[in-house]
C-alpha cells in the first residue's frame, strides 16, 4: 500500500474484519483506502450512497486499490434510525436502476426463499438446531417458505446496521460496507431495520415514510427474512467463536413471535 504513495504519506489501518481497508494523509489531503473493492462502489458514489470515490488503481500483484473521501463525520445512533432520512436514502437505493443494472452486469441473480433454506439446511450445526429457539425458527421457515413472495427483486444491502450509516459533518447520510449486497426482496433489509431499531407501534409510520403500507403479506416477508438472517448471524458467530454475539442473536431469535 505505502509505494503508490511518497513518505510523506501516513497510511493507517483502518480495521475491519478484512484488513483490506486503510486511512492514508499528507497534511490536509485525506483518502480511505480499500483493497478489491467491488466494481459496484463506483455506482454507488455515482448515485451519491457512499463518498465520493477520487481514484482506482491496479497494482502489479493484481489487487485493485480505491480511495474514496475521507469525510469527518459520525454513525448514526440507534434512535437515529427512526429518522426520515434513514427511509428515504434506503428507498433511493432498493429502487435505483443504475445499482440493479450493475449488480446484474457482476452476475448476481436474484436471491429466493428457496436458495436461503437450502442454505440454512446445509450450514446449521446439529448443536444450534438442538436448541429450542432455533428449532422453532427453522420450522417456521420451512413451513412458510411457499408463502413468501415478492415481485420486487431490488438492490439490497444485506446489513443495514446502524454501524453502517455515516452521516457526515454537512449532515449528508451514506450508507456504507456494501461487501454483502445482493438482488432480494427489499423486505430483508427493512425487515431487520425494523425488528433492530423501531418500536412495533411505530412501524407503520416508518413504512408510510419509505412508501410502503404494513400489510399482512409484508409482515410475514419480514419475519420470515429477519428469523433467517438470525440463524445465519447466530451461525456465523459460532463458526468464529464469538459466543457473546452468538447469544445476543439466540435473544433476538427468542423475541421473534411466531
Amino acid at each position: 500500500m505505502e509505494h503508490l504513495f511518497g513518505r510523506e504519506w501516513e497510511i493507517i489501518p483502518a480495521g475491519g474484519a478484512t484488513g483490506a481497508a486503510f486511512f492514508a494523509q499528507h497534511e490536509e489531503q485525506r483518502l480511505f483506502l480499500k483493497r478489491n473493492s467491488s466494481p459496484f462502489l463506483a455506482v454507488l458514489s455515482a448515485e451519491g450512497i457512499v463518498p465520493k470515490l477520487v481514484w482506482t488503481k491496479r497494482l502489479e500483484t493484481g489487487d485493485v486499490i480505491t480511495a474514496q473521501q475521507w469525510l469527518n463525520g459520525r454513525e448514526l445512533k440507534p434512535s437515529e434510525m427512526n429518522d426520515d432520512r434513514v427511509a428515504r436514502l434506503l428507498k433511493k437505493i432498493h429502487y435505483s436502476k443504475p445499482l440493479l443494472g450493475m449488480l446484474k452486469r457482476l452476475g448476481k441473480n436474484p436471491l429466493q426463499p428457496e436458495t436461503l433454506l437450502g442454505m440454512m439446511d446445509s450450514e446449521l450445526d446439529e448443536e444450534l438446531l438442538a436448541l429450542p429457539q432455533v428449532k422453532q425458527a427453522k420450522g417456521f421457515l420451512s413451513a412458510e417458505v411457499g408463502n413468501i413472495n415478492c415481485k420486487d427483486e431490488v438492490v439490497c444491502h444485506c446489513d443495514v446496521n446502524h454501524n453502517n450509516w455515516l452521516l457526515s459533518e454537512d449532515n449528508q447520510l451514506y450508507l456504507i460496507d456494501w461487501d454483502g449486497a445482493m438482488i432480494a426482496d427489499p423486505a430483508i433489509d427493512i425487515g431487520l431495520l425494523l425488528y433492530s431499531y423501531i418500536p412495533v407501534d411505530q412501524w407503520a409510520e416508518w413504512l408510510e415514510r419509505y412508501g410502503l403500507s404494513l400489510t399482512y403479506d409484508l409482515k410475514l416477508r419480514m419475519k420470515w427474512y429477519v428469523a433467517a438472517q438470525a440463524l445465519a448471524s447466530i451461525q456465523w458467530h459460532k463458526s468464529q467463536n464469538r459466543l457473546s454475539e452468538m447469544e445476543k442473536w439466540l435473544q433476538f431469535l427468542e423475541a421473534i413471535e411466531y
